[in-house]
């Protein structure tokens, strides 16, 4: 399937995080994380709860409350480590949260047109390709005209998400438990969508998840194990369905 939002190929950029280490108040929370990911390339995080994962997110996208003692963070050769969060959605840094947020009074069409004055958007955008796009995604496109996730179901927000993050110059997607609250139908079109994202605009993807049913419509590049504030394990789609069977005692230990 075209894109119908018209976006440019070989949009991405190199994301690199080089030896990020990350307290929360007092508690040390990431411990050295190391990663690079280049353009076309999906990379999947997977561990158990607390290892640090959602911090890792927030960290990348420059959630206030992190603090970033040692390593940096860099998207396309530039320094986000002490950027602001606007600032790198400018770059191109995109993510969508396990539990997106509501605009109440600000309609899909009030953001586009916001985001469209920073030069984000595709020069070709219109009203019938976001519909277009909306629909391909299964969502509503009678909910483009209401409040941004308010009244929403967990799969429509996550639908809407993602219809933001393909109409908004994303050249780096950051998705946490994107998957979490989908049932089949929202899961495989989601998943789907952003594959088709990836395909034609090159752009990259960290998926934080909890289940390999995402990493078969998406099929990552690599997959990494997170346990402790760190990388511990990094290998194919094989090891997410390994850490199924097997759990992540040995990584947690």
């Amino acid at each position: 399937m075209v894109n119908t939002l018209g976006a440019s190929a070989s949009m991405g950029l190199d994301l690199e995080l080089d030896d990020l280490w990350v307290s929360i108040g007092d508690k040390e929370v990431l411990k050295g994380v190391t990663l690079k990911v280049a353009p076309g390339e999906v990379h999947a995080i997977m561990g158990p709860n607390g290892s640090g994962k959602t911090t890792l997110a927030s960290t990348i996208m420059g959630k206030p409350g992190y603090k970033i003692t040692r390593g940096t963070i860099r998207l396309g050769g530039v320094d986000l480590t002490s950027l602001p969060t606007y600032e790198r959605a400018r770059l191109g840094l995109f993510l969508i949260s396990q539990y997106p947020g509501e605009l109440v009074g600000v309609s899909f069409f009030d953001l586009v047109r916001e985001v469209d004055k920073l030069g984000l958007t595709s020069a070709e955008i219109t009203r019938a390709s976001i519909e277009r796009e909306a629909i391909a995604i299964g969502l509503s496109k009678e909910l483009l005209y209401r409040s941004v996730n308010v009244g929403f179901s967990g799969g429509e927000k996550k639908r809407a998400e993602t219809l933001q993050l393909a109409t908004f110059g994303t050249r780096m997607a950051v998705l946490d438990e994107i998957d979490s609250g989908l049932d089949i139908d929202a899961l495989r079109d989601v998943a789907r969508s952003l594959a088709r994202m990836v395909s034609e605009t090159n752009i990259g993807v960290v998926a934080i998840t909890h289940y390999s049913r995402l990493l078969k419509e998406l099929k990552p590049d690599f997959v990494h194990v997170f346990a402790n504030g760190s990388i511990q394990r990094t290998g194919d789609v094989d090891l997410a369905f390994e850490l199924e069977r097997t759990g992540y005692k040995e990584v947690s230990a």
